[in-house]
Order: structure tokens, then sequence, then C-alpha cells
């Protein structure tokens, strides 16, 4: 038994943060129905690569064993037929712009009034109060708002976004904790609840340290590429074939690291006696550092320092990365099987139960694939699903 086994998501959602909070939700058990729009279903769908008719790499990542329910959300009788599907105990999330599912008959006082014991989950660009409410966002977009860019990148360069989709994955991260506090404070005393959350308070959640750091120090701070504003070292160094991050939390690090460099003048110099020192003479600290790591490659420099106890990593591109038996051995990645010839490796959710890893090891649905089975079970007959079909409230 998987620890939301029983627990049923109407999920309202696209594109990446609601999927990916819903596929952590599916991947710890729980039965996901995802609404999509008929005919063209999420809007990453189309994206690419394209791995399948309609499938997207990231569509079929993100929304693996989930059940694709095509239902038109601006049709009477399709917002009707959301809330015929609700059942007591049921989750709902979505990421319509706030005052939208209102308008639709969505709202939590119209869905909890059909669904008692309702966690209902909204999750908006830039949250349900304030002058941008209204405002569609995206990642990027986000990241420019919250400052993240402005601290991302190198200095003299313009900003840069980071390269992963860290906002809307944290934004559906918030969405999943929400929901599982709702689940655990309803266990014991029966009630919903309405969660909100968005993409803007996760941007600026993320910048917890540096505004904390400006407000204490009255300083800007600056793009520092791999580097961080309160250690050092603590970022990127040059090999003579790669490059590595060491990154020395301590003066008892740095001590450690020296030794394993084999470089006492580096050990006993003044300007790097403690990290306020270090800090202050960041850049002859890495040209020192640099010239000895420049003399070894990369492996030599991460197996001595690995041996002396210093945090250290080789820069991984995806291909090392997926070969490491370190993370080999966690088993995190599995393939998710497409067509006879090829698969594509997915990640999973990175916490295990009991020593096992959950996991969603089935292909994504085509739009509307399970429409007639989630309409039956919702207690609709044949006739009556054709009829809405016929209508264009769904499509089958």
């Amino acid at each position: 038994m998987k620890p939301l086994s029983g627990q049923r998501v109407i999920d309202l959602t696209q594109n990446v943060a609601g999927p990916y909070c819903t596929q952590i939700l599916a991947d710890l058990g729980a039965d996901v129905i995802k609404i999509e729009r008929p005919g063209a279903g999420d809007d990453t769908r189309c994206w690419t690569p394209q791995v399948g008719e309609g499938i997207s790499a990231t569509y079929a990542t993100l929304n693996r064993g989930k059940r694709s329910l095509a239902l038109d959300l601006d049709h009477a009788d399709g917002q009707a037929l959301v809330r015929r599907l609700l059942r007591p105990g049921d989750i709902v999330i979505h990421s319509l712009k706030p005052g939208s599912a209102e308008q639709r008959g969505l709202g939590y006082d119209d869905l909890r009034a059909v669904c008692p014991g309702l966690i209902y989950c909204a999750l908006s660009a830039f949250g349900n109060i304030g002058p941008l409410s209204g405002l569609p966002g995206y990642d990027p977009l986000i990241q420019a708002f919250a400052g993240i860019m402005s601290v991302n990148g190198h200095d003299g360069q313009p900003p840069a976004r980071v390269g992963v989709s860290m906002v809307d994955m944290g934004a559906g991260l918030w969405s999943v904790i929400g929901i599982l506090a709702a689940v655990a404070r309803r266990k014991d005393d029966g009630q919903g609840a309405r969660i909100d959350t968005s993409l803007l308070e996760t941007g600026v959640a993320w910048m917890t340290n540096p505004i904390a750091n400006y407000s204490a120090s009255g300083k800007l701070p600056r793009r520092m590429g791999s580097a961080t504003a309160m250690l050092a070292p603590y970022e990127v160094f040059e090999t003579s074939d790669a490059h590595v991050f060491i990154g020395c939390g301590a003066d008892r690090m740095f001590q450690k690291l020296a030794a394993a460099l084999e470089n006492k003048a580096l050990a006993e110099d003044p300007r790097f006696a403690r990290n306020a020192d270090r800090v202050a003479n960041r850049e002859a600290l890495h040209e020192a550092i640099a010239t000895l790591t420049r003399a070894q490659t990369t492996q030599q420099v991460v197996d001595r320092l690995r041996a002396a106890g210093v945090p250290v990593s080789a820069v991984n591109d995806l291909s090392r990365l997926l070969q490491d038996p370190q993370v080999q051995a966690l088993a995190l990645h599995a393939p998710l099987p497409l067509d006879a010839a090829r698969g594509l490796v997915a990640v999973g959710t990175p916490i295990r139960f009991d020593g096992e890893r959950s996991h969603q090891p089935h292909l994504s649905p085509r739009v509307g694939q399970d429409t007639r089975d989630v309409l039956e079970s919702a207690g609709l007959r044949p006739d009556e699903i054709d009829t809405l079909a016929q209508k264009g409230a769904v499509q089958l």
C-alpha cells in the first residue's frame, strides 16, 4: 500500500507547476484524474521534443500514471460534471487565474457544498490578492520578478535564468506540502481546507538568504557565477580537463583542503586564515587554488579531496550524471516505455517509504483516454456520456 492509496485527486492544472504537484501525489498512490481541454489537452503536449503523437517529453514525465478526462470547463455541462464527479474527501487542485474558478461555479465554496471534507488547492502566478493577481506568469518571468535573475549569472554579464524550472517545481512542492498538511489535519477534525500558493510566493521564498543578507548589510547582492557571498572557497574551479566544485563551509574544512592539495603555504597564508578573511580576499584565494587544480585532472582532484573529507564534485553533464554509480544505486530514475524500440528516462519522487521508492511506471494518457471510464464510475449512463460528447462538453 502506498501512502495515498485510496485518495482521489481532481487535477485542473497544466504546464509544469500543477502537474508536478499531482505527479508527486500520483507517485505516492493517489488516483489522479487529469481534466484536459478537448482536442489540444495540456499546453505541454505540443512542446518539443515529441516522444509520441500528442505527447512531449515534458508532458510524459509530468503526467505518467494519471487518467485523462477531456472536459470543457467553459461548457455549462462540463462545469456540472466536475461537481458531479466529486466524492467526499476528494482533493481538487487548479491553476486557473484567480476568480476564473468562481466564475465557472468551481470555487472552493461551490465545491465544498457538494463535497464534505474537500481539500482545495489554488495555484496561481502572482497570488490570489494584490494588484497583479489576475496576470498570467511563467517560471522565468517569476525568476525575473522575484530577483532570482539578479543574483544568477556572472558579474558584468546580463542576468541569467536558472536552467531548471525551479519556480514551477518549487510551487508544485509547496502545493504538495499544503495538501498533505490538510490531509493530516482532516484525519483529526474531519474538516477540509482551502490552500493558496503561487509562483511568486515560491520565487520570493527561494530568495530567503539573499533577502536576509541584504536586510542585514544594506548591500544588494551581485552576480557571482558559481560562488556565494557568504563563504570561500565555495565555487567552481578549473582542472586540466574540465571543472570541479569545491565547498568549504568551515575553517577546519579549508585546512583539510590545503592538506589534500599538499600546499602548506595555502594553509599558513594569513589572508586565508578564517572564512571572513577568505571572503575578503576571494580573488587571490581563487587563483591560488585554481593554480593547483589546473595541474590535475578532475578525477584526481575529486579523489584527493573526497579522501580528505572535503566536499567536492565534478561538474557533471546529464550523461555522466545518469551513469554515476551513486545515482544508479539510489534508483531515482527509471525507463518509461514509449514503444518497443525506445524509452524515456523518468525521474521518480526523491523520497522512499520503508526503503521503497514510489514511482508510476506507466505512460501518460492521450487526451480523453479515460473519459468514458471516469464518467461511468461517477454513475453516468452510456447514453448520457454519448449525449455530452455530442454537445461538446466532453471528448471520448
